[in-house]
């Protein structure tokens, strides 16, 4: 059965997405069978993955009961677009709309070892149907003066997810995207975060480049694209597999990290 991982962030422009797409890449390299959702409507990780934007169907369609969950996987991925917002509005009137999600995965959990969902930039209906169909929550949050307060919030949906429907939720970490540590203004915001999360902050932060931009528009992974920028996702999914208890691909991380690691001294 999966270990299912919805990712989100309070608001836009936390490096989520990306988060999603290079995790989702090195769990792969490992030998994990994964399964990344699109849960965006602005299909952001789809595009990034490149995929179509007219595909069909879309985890819209199944949402709104139009099609299959099996049906609507392309290359390991649900993808999303616009007709999400749509299907948003639809479930908001029907009951149990916050299970929609958790029924909908049920149908290919075992086919999968781990299930990583992109939630919207925000705290709303999707993002509740990712924390009831998850058994892990991952925050990311941006270097930034407000990071701690954006956790928070996130996390009050998260205890409002596990009280009222997931009471098996567990809160995986936070994760500190796009900083540069050489600055007094990340270092602060990083001193935050453990100050008031202590281990539950994820100790490798990601780099801040113009190269995460660069490698999306190709279609090339930053592992291949940056391979020392990679590194840094590298010791993220070391973190991540010792707390999933998954031994076996962890140790398989070593490999893929001396690989990349060559890469950059070659390059």
């Amino acid at each position: 059965m999966a270990a299912t991982i919805a990712v989100l962030s309070q608001k836009g422009g936390t490096g989520k997405t990306t988060a999603v797409r290079t995790l989702a890449d090195v769990f792969r390299r490992v030998g994990l069978s994964v399964l990344a959702v699109d849960l965006d409507p602005q299909g952001n990780l789809s595009d990034y993955l490149d995929i179509e934007p007219d595909v069909s169907p879309t985890i819209g369609d199944v949402l709104a009961g139009r099609a299959k969950t099996a049906d609507a996987i392309h290359d390991g991925t649900i993808p999303a677009n616009l007709g999400l917002a749509e299907a948003e509005l639809v479930l908001g009137g029907k009951m149990g709309r916050e299970l929609t999600l958790k029924r909908s995965l049920s149908e290919v959990k075992r086919s999968y070892e781990v299930i990583l969902i992109d939630c919207p930039p925000s705290l709303g209906l999707l993002t509740v149907n990712a924390l009831v169909a998850s058994d892990y929550a991952l925050l990311s949050a941006e270097a930034q003066y407000f990071a701690l307060q954006g956790v928070e919030q996130a996390l009050q949906v998260i205890e409002l997810a596990r009280d009222s429907l997931n009471p098996e939720l567990e809160w995986l970490g936070v994760l500190l995207n796009i900083a540069d540590m050489r600055t007094r203004h990340s270092r602060e915001a990083f001193e935050s975060l453990r100050e008031h999360f202590g281990e539950k902050l994820i100790e490798t932060t990601i780099r801040s480049s113009i190269a995460y931009a660069e490698s999306a528009e190709r279609a090339v992974s930053i592992l291949d694209y940056r391979p020392d920028l990679g590194a840094d996702y590298i010791n993220v999914a070391d973190e991540l597999l010792r707390r999933l208890g998954l031994a076996q691909a962890r140790s398989r991380l070593g490999a893929l990290g001396n690989g990349s690691r060559a890469a950059t001294t070659e390059a």
